[in-house]
């Protein structure tokens, strides 16, 4: 007879994937099921074999929530699930892609989950831009942590923010978030083939791996040039930019798309330096990357 038991994902690798069983145990699983997907954070069942002692895993629970992307089909994708907030992870070096900041923030509002933003290397020189951009998103409402890996600054704070929840640390490559991992999780060392060097030499992450710290739970994910939200997934009205969503009620049309309908209080903000012009043009380059990946999805309109 085979055994069952409930557990959650801690890492995915094509077919297979490492889980931790309800009972606290480390198991290395194979997906049962052309069909069956799972990413990190899934709640899932498996099944060990009582003759073989092979473990499979059988199916996948129901998600709370999951943050998804879209691959270059148009189509979404999980990239991890039943999350409580979301880290984006920032440093004077490499230089920010704010584009890409504002599209995970956007698929984390559309997603209703709670972003921070954290500013690592703060030992650093802040440059001037930097700061201009972070006074962009406080005054939007986003919490705003500044640490440091090397003086460990910030670490008790960003800690405390973690705690008793489960949060995804996402950003571009080169930010530090491995080393914002190991400080805070010293005894949680980053596996072996899990680790990279980049073009620089620098360690990157090449999976996402959940790790468990008392009550808190951290996923690390890897580093990335550019994200795209999923199409499905993001609030029509505004995106999931939330300066735009707090404007969009009153525009003269219901359907507003804020790019050029007349009576759009949204531009009237822009043009009057309530919201950033450059997140506005974010916002627009959002709309386009929506219409070129629906074209790509097929006729089905977003």
């Amino acid at each position: 007879m085979p055994t069952r038991f409930d557990a959650t994902v801690i890492a995915t690798y094509g077919r297979r994937a490492t889980v931790r069983a309800d009972a606290g145990t480390i198991v290395d699983v194979r997906l049962f099921g052309r069909r069956l997907a799972v990413v990190c954070g899934d709640r899932v069942a498996c099944e060990q074999d009582g003759r073989t002692g092979e473990v499979n895993l059988t199916a996948l629970h129901p998600r709370r929530n999951a943050l998804y992307r879209s691959n270059l089909r148009g189509h979404s994708e999980a990239v991890v699930a039943n999350l409580d907030q979301l880290l984006v992870a920032v440093a004077p070096l490499p230089r920010p892609d704010w584009f890409v900041v504002d599209r995970y923030l956007s698929a984390a509002a559309s997603a209703g989950l709670a972003t921070t933003l954290v500013v690592n290397k703060t030992d650093l020189p802040q440059r001037p831009c930097l700061e201009q951009e972070l006074a962009t998103f406080v005054s939007c409402g986003y919490t705003l942590l500044r640490c440091s890996t090397r003086t460990g600054a910030g670490i008790p704070e960003l800690l405390e923010a973690c705690s008793g929840r489960r949060s995804v640390l996402v950003g571009q490559s080169g930010t530090g978030k491995s080393s914002l991992l190991l400080r805070l999780a010293p005894e949680s060392r980053v596996l072996t083939g899990e680790l990279a060097r980049d073009e620089e030499g620098r360690h990157t992450t090449t999976t996402s791996r959940l790790y468990a710290i008392d009550d808190t739970e951290l996923i690390d994910s890897p580093g990335v040039r550019d994200f795209a939200p999923a199409l499905d997934h993001l609030a029509p009205r505004d995106l999931g930019f939330v300066e735009i969503g707090a404007l969009a009620a009153d525009c003269r049309f219901q359907d507003c798309r804020h790019l050029r309908e007349p009576g759009c209080a949204v531009r009237s903000a822009v043009d009057h330096g309530a919201i950033a012009p450059r997140r506005y043009e974010s916002y627009r380059r959002l709309r386009n990357l929506i219409g070129q990946l629906a074209s790509a999805r097929g006729p089905k309109r977003f």
